[in-house]
């Protein structure tokens, strides 16, 4: 099995369609839609972001420079995330297509690296693994 995240997306076009259907009727489909795949199994996490603008550090001058963000254009807006645990992008896609999305939003996907995609005797991909192991047993005494 592998990780995956849908990167939703949304343009000027999807951001004034979701603006004609009432906020309830939103939350009941996104609501529906995490229900489904939870009870198949697949989804693992996800969250939307706050609709105002966050900051951006930009690393292409030393030292980096924080400006108010989060980007320059609207289809560059990155509005929220499923991470769903299933065997093939193919099968993530499957899942994507089923999200209750309005014309001109996009969700991209993208393989969520693991440990198994670095060298196992590297010390800091060792501390990586504990770490995760730390996190996970914070969250189950949460």
């Amino acid at each position: 099995m592998a990780k995956y995240m849908l990167i939703m997306r949304a343009t000027d076009e999807a951001i004034a369609a979701s603006s004609e259907i009432p906020f309830e009727e939103i939350i009941a489909q996104m609501g529906a839609y995490n229900e489904s795949m939870i009870k198949a199994g697949v989804m693992v996490g996800g969250d939307g972001l706050a609709p105002e603008p966050g900051v951006v550090v930009d690393f292409s001058q030393t030292p980096p420079v924080v400006t108010d963000g989060p980007y320059g254009e609207t289809k560059e807006l990155f509005n929220g995330f499923w991470v769903l645990e299933v065997p093939t992008i193919e099968e993530a896609a499957e899942w994507a297509k089923r999200a209750p999305l309005s014309a001109g939003s996009k969700l991209e996907i993208r393989r969520i690296t693991g440990v198994e995609d670095f060298p196992a005797d590297n010390e800091w991909i060792q501390k990586e693994e504990q770490w995760r192991d730390e996190l996970a047993h914070k969250a189950e005494q949460a």
